[in-house]
Protein backbone atom coordinates (compact mmCIF):
# COMPACT_ATOMS: atom_id res chain seq x y z
CA UNK A 1 0.00 0.00 0.00
CA UNK A 2 1.40 3.46 -0.86
CA UNK A 3 1.89 5.67 1.64
CA UNK A 4 0.19 9.03 2.58
CA UNK A 5 1.83 12.35 2.37
CA UNK A 6 3.78 13.32 5.60
CA UNK A 7 2.17 16.80 5.67
CA UNK A 8 -1.15 14.68 5.29
CA UNK A 9 -0.54 12.23 7.76
CA UNK A 10 0.14 15.45 10.55
CA UNK A 11 -3.10 17.74 8.91
CA UNK A 12 -0.01 20.54 8.02
CA UNK A 13 0.38 22.51 4.80
CA UNK A 14 4.00 22.52 3.66
CA UNK A 15 5.26 25.45 4.91
CA UNK A 16 4.30 24.64 8.30
CA UNK A 17 6.36 26.34 10.97
CA UNK A 18 8.79 23.90 12.92
CA UNK A 19 6.66 24.83 16.14
CA UNK A 20 3.29 24.66 14.05
CA UNK A 21 4.78 21.20 13.13
CA UNK A 22 5.59 20.00 16.38
CA UNK A 23 2.25 20.96 17.99
CA UNK A 24 1.12 19.31 15.31
CA UNK A 25 2.57 15.84 15.98
CA UNK A 26 1.82 16.06 19.60
CA UNK A 27 -1.50 15.97 18.89
CA UNK A 28 -1.37 13.44 16.58
CA UNK A 29 0.39 11.31 18.75
CA UNK A 30 -1.88 12.10 21.61
CA UNK A 31 -5.28 11.23 19.80
CA UNK A 32 -3.64 7.81 18.57
CA UNK A 33 -1.39 6.54 21.67
CA UNK A 34 -1.73 3.17 21.93
CA UNK A 35 -2.69 4.10 25.91
CA UNK A 36 -5.38 5.84 24.61
CA UNK A 37 -6.26 3.11 22.20
CA UNK A 38 -6.30 -0.11 23.11
CA UNK A 39 -6.54 -3.03 20.95
CA UNK A 40 -6.72 -0.55 18.15
CA UNK A 41 -4.71 -1.77 15.23
CA UNK A 42 -5.30 1.03 13.26
CA UNK A 43 -5.02 3.91 15.77
CA UNK A 44 -1.48 1.98 16.52
CA UNK A 45 -0.66 2.29 12.85
CA UNK A 46 -1.24 5.66 13.06
CA UNK A 47 0.80 6.43 15.98
CA UNK A 48 3.36 4.85 13.83
CA UNK A 49 2.87 6.63 10.90
CA UNK A 50 3.20 10.06 12.78
CA UNK A 51 6.50 9.04 13.97
CA UNK A 52 7.63 8.45 10.70
CA UNK A 53 6.26 11.65 9.09
CA UNK A 54 7.42 14.01 12.16
CA UNK A 55 10.93 12.58 12.71
CA UNK A 56 11.47 12.98 8.72
CA UNK A 57 9.42 16.58 8.80
CA UNK A 58 11.64 17.72 11.76
CA UNK A 59 14.63 16.80 10.19
CA UNK A 60 15.85 19.73 8.12
CA UNK A 61 17.74 17.79 5.50
CA UNK A 62 15.49 15.19 5.27
CA UNK A 63 12.62 17.46 4.82
CA UNK A 64 14.98 19.15 2.50
CA UNK A 65 15.20 15.71 0.55
CA UNK A 66 11.47 14.34 0.96
CA UNK A 67 10.05 18.11 -0.21
CA UNK A 68 11.86 17.28 -3.73
CA UNK A 69 11.62 13.71 -4.40
CA UNK A 70 9.10 12.74 -2.13
CA UNK A 71 9.14 9.08 0.03
CA UNK A 72 12.01 7.87 -2.50
CA UNK A 73 14.00 10.66 -0.91
CA UNK A 74 14.13 9.19 2.27
CA UNK A 75 13.72 5.61 1.36
CA UNK A 76 16.59 3.68 2.59
CA UNK A 77 15.57 0.94 -0.30
CA UNK A 78 15.24 3.55 -2.96
CA UNK A 79 19.15 4.26 -2.57
CA UNK A 80 18.97 8.11 -2.79
CA UNK A 81 20.01 8.88 0.80
CA UNK A 82 17.92 10.40 3.46
CA UNK A 83 16.32 8.39 6.24
CA UNK A 84 18.59 4.97 6.22
CA UNK A 85 22.20 3.58 5.63
CA UNK A 86 24.85 1.22 7.66
CA UNK A 87 24.71 -2.31 8.38
CA UNK A 88 20.90 -2.67 7.41
CA UNK A 89 20.38 -5.95 8.80
CA UNK A 90 20.45 -4.63 12.50
CA UNK A 91 16.94 -3.65 12.79
CA UNK A 92 16.30 -6.93 11.07
CA UNK A 93 18.49 -9.05 14.00
CA UNK A 94 16.63 -6.95 16.86
CA UNK A 95 13.12 -5.29 15.57
CA UNK A 96 11.69 -2.34 16.72
CA UNK A 97 11.50 -3.29 20.43
CA UNK A 98 14.57 -0.52 21.45
CA UNK A 99 14.57 1.66 18.30
CA UNK A 100 14.82 1.72 14.51
CA UNK A 101 17.61 2.51 12.08
CA UNK A 102 17.84 6.11 10.52
CA UNK A 103 19.80 9.10 9.12
CA UNK A 104 23.41 7.55 8.59
CA UNK A 105 24.99 10.29 7.94
CA UNK A 106 27.91 8.60 5.78
CA UNK A 107 25.68 5.40 5.24
CA UNK A 108 28.44 3.36 2.57
CA UNK A 109 31.61 2.29 2.97
CA UNK A 110 32.94 4.52 0.57
CA UNK A 111 36.28 6.97 0.83
CA UNK A 112 39.91 6.64 0.79
CA UNK A 113 41.09 4.58 3.67
CA UNK A 114 37.31 3.51 4.32
CA UNK A 115 36.31 5.05 7.03
CA UNK A 116 33.10 6.10 8.26
CA UNK A 117 31.19 7.40 10.70
CA UNK A 118 28.32 5.24 12.16
CA UNK A 119 24.49 4.85 11.42
CA UNK A 120 22.55 7.20 14.25
CA UNK A 121 19.90 5.28 16.53
CA UNK A 122 16.69 6.20 18.03
CA UNK A 123 15.05 5.00 21.46
CA UNK A 124 11.32 5.53 22.17
CA UNK A 125 11.33 6.07 25.98
CA UNK A 126 7.89 6.36 27.41
CA UNK A 127 7.39 8.55 30.59
CA UNK A 128 4.55 8.76 33.25
CA UNK A 129 3.73 13.00 33.07
CA UNK A 130 5.16 12.90 36.85
CA UNK A 131 8.64 12.05 34.77
CA UNK A 132 8.65 14.16 32.44
CA UNK A 133 7.24 16.87 34.33
CA UNK A 134 9.69 16.50 36.98
CA UNK A 135 12.44 15.46 35.25
CA UNK A 136 13.88 11.97 35.91
CA UNK A 137 17.34 9.56 34.70
CA UNK A 138 16.43 6.38 33.95
CA UNK A 139 18.42 3.62 32.52
CA UNK A 140 18.34 2.19 28.83
CA UNK A 141 19.46 -0.91 27.05
CA UNK A 142 20.26 -0.26 23.26
CA UNK A 143 21.18 -2.97 20.89
CA UNK A 144 24.00 -1.62 18.96
CA UNK A 145 27.48 -2.17 17.08
CA UNK A 146 30.60 -1.34 18.76
CA UNK A 147 34.51 -1.40 18.20
CA UNK A 148 35.42 -4.98 18.29
CA UNK A 149 37.73 -5.45 21.25
CA UNK A 150 39.93 -8.24 19.58
CA UNK A 151 40.83 -6.47 16.85
CA UNK A 152 40.29 -2.52 18.12
CA UNK A 153 37.84 -1.86 15.20
CA UNK A 154 40.42 -3.12 11.94
CA UNK A 155 39.01 -6.11 11.22
CA UNK A 156 41.95 -7.96 11.01
CA UNK A 157 43.21 -10.91 13.45
CA UNK A 158 46.00 -9.98 16.52
CA UNK A 159 49.14 -10.21 14.87
CA UNK A 160 48.07 -8.89 11.11
CA UNK A 161 46.78 -5.99 9.56
CA UNK A 162 45.01 -4.82 6.54
CA UNK A 163 46.72 -4.68 3.58
CA UNK A 164 46.70 -2.27 0.23
CA UNK A 165 44.19 -3.44 -1.79
CA UNK A 166 45.92 -4.08 -5.54
CA UNK A 167 43.34 -3.86 -7.62
CA UNK A 168 42.73 0.38 -7.03
CA UNK A 169 45.98 0.85 -4.91
CA UNK A 170 44.26 1.84 -2.19
CA UNK A 171 42.52 4.26 -3.93
CA UNK A 172 38.94 2.64 -3.22
CA UNK A 173 37.95 3.49 -6.63
CA UNK A 174 38.75 2.26 -10.43
CA UNK A 175 38.22 3.56 -13.71
CA UNK A 176 36.64 1.76 -16.44
CA UNK A 177 37.23 2.25 -19.83
CA UNK A 178 34.35 1.82 -22.25
CA UNK A 179 35.01 3.38 -25.91
CA UNK A 180 35.20 6.82 -25.39
CA UNK A 181 34.07 6.83 -21.88
CA UNK A 182 35.76 6.48 -18.81
CA UNK A 183 34.17 5.79 -15.62
CA UNK A 184 34.75 5.53 -11.85
CA UNK A 185 33.38 3.07 -10.29
CA UNK A 186 33.84 1.49 -6.38
CA UNK A 187 36.73 -0.74 -6.18
CA UNK A 188 34.95 -4.39 -6.71
CA UNK A 189 38.04 -6.34 -4.49
CA UNK A 190 37.99 -3.96 -1.79
CA UNK A 191 34.37 -2.17 -1.48
CA UNK A 192 35.72 1.03 -1.49
CA UNK A 193 37.71 0.19 1.46
CA UNK A 194 40.97 0.91 -0.57
CA UNK A 195 42.31 -2.42 1.79
CA UNK A 196 41.45 -5.78 2.12
CA UNK A 197 41.66 -8.38 4.89
CA UNK A 198 43.38 -11.36 4.09
CA UNK A 199 43.56 -12.84 8.08
CA UNK A 200 40.43 -12.09 9.36
CA UNK A 201 39.55 -11.33 13.06
CA UNK A 202 37.36 -14.28 14.07
CA UNK A 203 35.35 -12.46 16.06
CA UNK A 204 34.23 -10.00 13.85
CA UNK A 205 34.51 -11.61 11.00
CA UNK A 206 36.59 -8.72 9.46
CA UNK A 207 33.82 -6.66 10.25
CA UNK A 208 35.70 -4.64 13.14
CA UNK A 209 31.89 -4.68 14.22
CA UNK A 210 30.26 -6.44 16.91
CA UNK A 211 26.52 -6.60 18.03
CA UNK A 212 26.31 -5.71 21.97
CA UNK A 213 23.65 -4.32 23.83
CA UNK A 214 24.51 -1.40 25.93
CA UNK A 215 23.08 -0.20 29.08
CA UNK A 216 23.10 4.16 29.31
CA UNK A 217 21.86 6.53 31.44
CA UNK A 218 19.90 9.06 30.41
CA UNK A 219 19.61 12.20 31.98
CA UNK A 220 15.79 13.27 30.97
CA UNK A 221 15.49 17.34 31.77
CA UNK A 222 12.32 18.66 33.48
CA UNK A 223 9.23 19.53 31.02
CA UNK A 224 9.54 17.57 28.05
CA UNK A 225 6.88 16.78 25.98
CA UNK A 226 6.19 14.01 23.33
CA UNK A 227 8.06 14.65 20.87
CA UNK A 228 11.17 15.74 22.29
CA UNK A 229 13.86 13.95 21.56
CA UNK A 230 17.19 14.06 23.50
CA UNK A 231 20.76 13.67 22.24
CA UNK A 232 23.61 10.90 23.52
CA UNK A 233 26.48 12.29 21.18
CA UNK A 234 28.67 9.00 20.21
CA UNK A 235 25.89 6.92 21.05
CA UNK A 236 25.27 5.44 18.19
CA UNK A 237 26.38 2.45 16.31
CA UNK A 238 30.35 2.27 16.15
CA UNK A 239 31.98 3.70 12.77
CA UNK A 240 33.71 1.67 10.06
CA UNK A 241 37.27 1.14 9.96
CA UNK A 242 38.21 3.68 12.66
CA UNK A 243 35.13 6.40 11.69
CA UNK A 244 33.62 7.96 14.45
CA UNK A 245 30.57 6.29 16.10
CA UNK A 246 26.57 7.83 15.53
CA UNK A 247 24.48 9.45 17.77
CA UNK A 248 21.77 7.86 20.03
CA UNK A 249 18.54 9.86 19.93
CA UNK A 250 16.24 9.46 22.64
CA UNK A 251 12.39 10.16 21.58
CA UNK A 252 10.08 10.94 24.11
CA UNK A 253 6.99 9.92 24.16
CA UNK A 254 4.57 10.56 27.47
CA UNK A 255 2.26 7.89 28.53
CA UNK A 256 -1.53 8.86 29.59
CA UNK A 257 -2.32 10.14 32.86
CA UNK A 258 -5.30 8.99 35.01
CA UNK A 259 -6.05 12.72 35.99
CA UNK A 260 -4.43 15.21 33.97
CA UNK A 261 -3.88 16.19 30.51
CA UNK A 262 -1.35 18.46 29.33
CA UNK A 263 -1.55 21.33 26.64
CA UNK A 264 1.77 23.10 26.10
CA UNK A 265 2.97 24.34 29.21
CA UNK A 266 -0.91 24.33 31.01
CA UNK A 267 -2.85 21.01 32.26
CA UNK A 268 -6.14 20.32 32.37
CA UNK A 269 -8.15 18.05 34.99
CA UNK A 270 -12.07 17.88 35.59
CA UNK A 271 -13.26 18.09 39.41
CA UNK A 272 -16.92 16.78 40.04
CA UNK A 273 -18.71 18.13 42.30
CA UNK A 274 -22.45 17.59 43.73
CA UNK A 275 -24.96 20.01 42.71
CA UNK A 276 -25.33 21.46 46.44
CA UNK A 277 -21.81 22.80 46.51
CA UNK A 278 -22.65 24.07 43.39
CA UNK A 279 -25.76 25.73 44.54
CA UNK A 280 -23.97 27.00 47.68
CA UNK A 281 -20.43 26.93 47.14
CA UNK A 282 -17.81 25.64 49.14
CA UNK A 283 -14.23 24.45 49.30
CA UNK A 284 -12.73 21.59 47.35
CA UNK A 285 -9.57 19.45 47.51
CA UNK A 286 -8.11 19.53 44.09
CA UNK A 287 -4.76 17.82 42.95
CA UNK A 288 -2.14 18.78 41.41
CA UNK A 289 1.16 17.20 40.55
CA UNK A 290 2.74 19.04 43.66
CA UNK A 291 -0.20 17.98 46.12
CA UNK A 292 -3.56 19.46 47.23
CA UNK A 293 -4.73 22.84 46.96
CA UNK A 294 -7.96 24.31 47.68
CA UNK A 295 -9.93 25.34 46.03
CA UNK A 296 -12.95 27.81 46.51
CA UNK A 297 -16.10 27.23 44.35
CA UNK A 298 -18.90 30.29 44.82
CA UNK A 299 -22.41 29.79 45.12
CA UNK A 300 -24.51 29.18 41.76
CA UNK A 301 -21.65 27.16 40.02
CA UNK A 302 -22.84 25.90 36.36
CA UNK A 303 -21.02 22.61 35.14
CA UNK A 304 -18.30 23.47 32.88
CA UNK A 305 -17.18 26.72 34.98
CA UNK A 306 -13.08 26.59 34.62
CA UNK A 307 -10.87 27.73 37.51
CA UNK A 308 -7.31 28.36 37.11
CA UNK A 309 -4.86 27.60 39.76
CA UNK A 310 -1.68 29.84 38.10
CA UNK A 311 1.87 28.10 38.06
CA UNK A 312 0.72 24.78 39.07
CA UNK A 313 1.41 24.13 35.11
CA UNK A 314 4.59 22.94 33.60
CA UNK A 315 7.64 24.95 33.64
CA UNK A 316 9.44 24.83 30.39
CA UNK A 317 12.42 22.68 29.55
CA UNK A 318 14.06 25.42 28.26
CA UNK A 319 12.96 27.59 31.30
CA UNK A 320 10.64 30.19 32.00
CA UNK A 321 6.90 30.88 33.95
CA UNK A 322 5.43 27.89 34.60
CA UNK A 323 1.77 27.22 33.01
CA UNK A 324 -1.40 26.62 34.86
CA UNK A 325 -3.67 23.78 36.12
CA UNK A 326 -6.97 24.32 34.48
CA UNK A 327 -9.81 22.83 36.61
CA UNK A 328 -13.30 21.80 35.01
CA UNK A 329 -16.28 22.09 37.20
CA UNK A 330 -18.55 19.08 36.42
CA UNK A 331 -21.80 18.64 38.67
CA UNK A 332 -22.75 15.44 39.32
CA UNK A 333 -25.94 14.04 39.27
CA UNK A 334 -26.83 11.85 42.78
CA UNK A 335 -27.33 8.86 42.15
CA UNK A 336 -29.14 5.07 44.53
CA UNK A 337 -31.01 7.62 46.64
CA UNK A 338 -33.21 6.25 49.27
CA UNK A 339 -37.15 7.25 49.32
CA UNK A 340 -36.55 9.93 52.16
CA UNK A 341 -33.90 11.61 49.85
CA UNK A 342 -36.46 11.64 47.15
CA UNK A 343 -39.49 13.01 49.07
CA UNK A 344 -36.99 15.85 49.92
CA UNK A 345 -35.90 16.92 46.56
CA UNK A 346 -39.20 16.58 45.58
CA UNK A 347 -40.28 19.17 48.12
CA UNK A 348 -37.25 21.55 46.99
CA UNK A 349 -38.70 20.99 43.61
CA UNK A 350 -42.20 22.54 44.80
CA UNK A 351 -40.52 25.44 45.70
CA UNK A 352 -38.41 26.45 42.50
CA UNK A 353 -39.77 29.68 41.29
CA UNK A 354 -38.92 28.41 37.30
CA UNK A 355 -36.85 31.15 35.27
CA UNK A 356 -35.78 33.28 38.38
CA UNK A 357 -33.73 29.84 39.85
CA UNK A 358 -33.39 28.04 36.44
CA UNK A 359 -32.64 31.03 34.07
CA UNK A 360 -30.96 29.28 31.33
CA UNK A 361 -33.70 26.41 31.55
CA UNK A 362 -36.03 29.33 30.90
CA UNK A 363 -34.03 30.91 28.11
CA UNK A 364 -34.09 27.17 26.36
CA UNK A 365 -37.72 26.95 26.63
CA UNK A 366 -38.40 30.50 25.16
CA UNK A 367 -35.99 29.83 22.06
CA UNK A 368 -38.09 26.59 21.47
CA UNK A 369 -41.56 28.61 21.58
CA UNK A 370 -39.70 30.67 18.91
CA UNK A 371 -38.46 28.18 16.94
CA UNK A 372 -41.73 25.96 16.79
CA UNK A 373 -43.49 29.68 16.57
CA UNK A 374 -41.57 30.74 13.48
CA UNK A 375 -42.54 27.30 11.59
CA UNK A 376 -44.88 27.22 8.86
CA UNK A 377 -46.88 23.90 8.81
Amino acid sequence: MAKRDYYEVLGVSRDVSAADLKKAYRREAMKHHPDRNPDDKSAEEKFKEANEAYEVLSDAQKRAAYDQYGHAGVDPQSGMGGAGAGFSNFSDIFGDVFGDIFGAAAGGRGGRGGASRGSDLRYTLELSLEEAVKGTTVQIKVPTLVSCKTCDGSGAKSGSKPVTCTTCGGRGQVRMQQGFFSVQQTCPSCHGRGTVISDPCKSCHGQGRVEETKTLSVKVPAGVDTGDRIRLSGEGEAGFGGGPSGDLYVQVSVRRHDIFEREGNDLYCEVPIDFVDAALGGELEVPTLDGRVKLKVPAETQTGKMFKLRGKGVTPVRGGQPGDLLCRVVVETPVDLTAKQKELLREFQATMHGGKNSPRQRSWFDGMKNFFGDMKI
